[in-house]
């Protein structure tokens, strides 16, 4: 047990210094960039005016309020303050907005798009990389090109392929969107449909890419696995291939248990290419706004919660590395 308490100790020391740095960079990179948030406030607060002293008293309240006119250094004691009390500030670009309001409206959907795709590419990518590997011949000469290729394409690539297909030739499915333009979000039945019906594009976009990515590397690792010394040795004790075949899988599953456990804490922020191409309204388009707007409040909480989830999830994958892989587990006697 000491062993685990020191290897644990280490994982959760790293995990705050890391926590810190990826606070004090979400703080500062945005507000390097270049541009006035606040005048554009004010332009849209004052569009009509001629008086310049009204212009100008409007944009002094607003960067009082905000704080902008105050130091750096002041600026992210003030932001460490508000983060602790779970205030992320009210945004530049929506304003009088808050950065939660928005966030939390966007993650809705983003990952109500992400998880199942990031699953359901994960499960059949896997079962179809596992097969290849074990039966090897005609499926796996079919498959590993065929993987090979989806995986290649660029998401925007890929994106637009299926808005060709789906959506300009065949037109049976929606262009863009997140649901249809005359309605409003409510929990209805005529809401719902719509929101499947626009879900199909963005969803496949990222699943299809997904498949052959994950159905690569299992087939790689599952292939490495069969050709290891105890494999071998099991088979020439009279061991049978079933009971050898989930050892190998299983020992071949744990870098993709990984990638998904990473694929997941990155879901939020992974989705950019595929919502703004299809103008879906999740957590990628609302950073890209955040970046077009100067939206320094919503740049940092954005990214914020996108490196708390990273780490958390990283945080979680060593823990559990600790516990079921026995290379792991045998360090900790040494």
């Amino acid at each position: 047990m000491k062993g685990y308490r020191k290897y644990f100790g280490k994982k959760i020391l790293w995990f705050f210094i890391t926590l810190f740095f990826a606070v004090v960079l979400n703080f500062v990179l945005p507000r390097l960039m270049p541009g006035d948030p606040v005048a554009n406030i004010t332009a849209r607060i004052t569009a009509g005016m001629s008086n310049v002293t009204a212009t100008q008293a409007i944009y002094n309240e607003y960067i009082k309020k905000f704080g902008t006119d105050q130091p750096m250094p002041v600026q992210f004691v003030r932001y460490i303050g508000n983060l602790l009390r779970g205030d992320f500030g009210q945004s530049f670009s929506q304003y009088p907005r808050t950065v939660g309001d928005i966030l939390a409206s966007s993650m809705a959907w983003t990952v109500g798009l992400q998880l199942p795709a990031i699953v359901t590419g994960w499960i059949i990518g896997n079962i179809l990389g596992a097969i290849a590997a074990y039966i090897r011949k005609g499926f796996d000469k079919v498959l590993l090109p065929i993987s090979l290729m989806i995986s290649g394409l660029p998401a925007f690539g890929l994106a637009i392929i299926l808005l060709m297909v789906f959506g300009l030739g065949l037109r049976v499915l929606p262009l863009q969107g997140g649901y249809a333009q005359s309605l409003i979000p409510a929990f209805s039945l005529t809401f719902f449909k719509s929101v499947i019906y626009h879900y199909w594009l963005p969803f496949l976009s990222i699943v299809i890419i997904f498949i052959g990515g994950q159905a690569i590397g299992m087939r790689s690792m599952s292939i490495y696995e069969l050709n290891a010394d105890y494999v071998k040795y099991s088979r020439f004790m009279g061991i049978k291939d079933s009971k050898i075949v989930g050892y190998v899988f299983r020992n071949a599953m744990l870098p993709q248990i990984s990638g998904l456990a990473l694929s997941l804490g990155t879901m939020v922020g992974g989705a950019l290419v595929a919502e703004i191409i299809f103008n879906y309204p999740g957590l990628g388009t609302t950073i890209l706004g955040g970046i077009t707007g100067s939206d320094y409040p919503l740049i940092s909480g954005a990214t914020l919660i996108i490196t708390i989830m990273v780490l958390t999830t990283s945080f979680i994958i060593d823990i559990v590395y600790g516990f079921i892989d026995p290379r792991v587990k045998a360090a900790q006697y040494d």
